[in-house]
């Protein structure tokens, strides 16, 4: 895979080593790394050597080689602690779903307890639409294809 940086990119500077990180997985396409802000111990960043802003950018080859590296990433983190009971998978896209640093990047978020300091909230809106509305969404999204 051919890879492009960024310089202005805090994630490109430490795929580079301008900027130091705590790496726990490094190949030639990913680099995968403690979240500096721990959300629980062991949240790990998984980014693309490649600078692509967000999931929106990526190509078919570029989503084959990051995601499927995730699952031994995930596991060799679930397999550091015994008290990992479980993780959170994310990948933020666009200011407004929380996305702080524009160079695409996957949380691995390890899950002890349901009391641990993380949360994530799916409200319930089922009683807002109607078919009508669920078949007027599926097509639109469908219409992309």
């Amino acid at each position: 895979m051919t890879h492009n940086y960024d310089d202005d990119c805090l994630f490109c500077k430490i795929i580079k080593g301008e900027v130091p990180s705590y790496t726990v997985y490094e190949d030639d396409d990913v680099k995968a790394f403690l979240d500096i802000s721990q959300g629980t111990p062991g949240h790990t960043l998984v980014v693309p050597k490649t600078h692509v802003p967000d999931i929106f950018a990526y190509d078919p080859e570029l989503a084959a080689t990051v995601f499927s590296k995730i699952p031994a990433i995930a596991t060799a983190v679930k397999n550091s602690n015994p008290d990992i009971k479980g993780m959170n998978i994310l990948n933020n896209n666009g200011k407004v779903a929380y996305q702080s640093v524009f160079h695409s990047h996957i949380h691995l978020v390890p899950r002890y307890t349901d009391h641990d300091d993380f949360a994530m909230i799916f409200k319930d809106n089922s009683g807002n639409y109607d078919e009508k509305s669920y078949t007027e969404i599926q097509n639109a999204i469908k219409a992309q294809f």
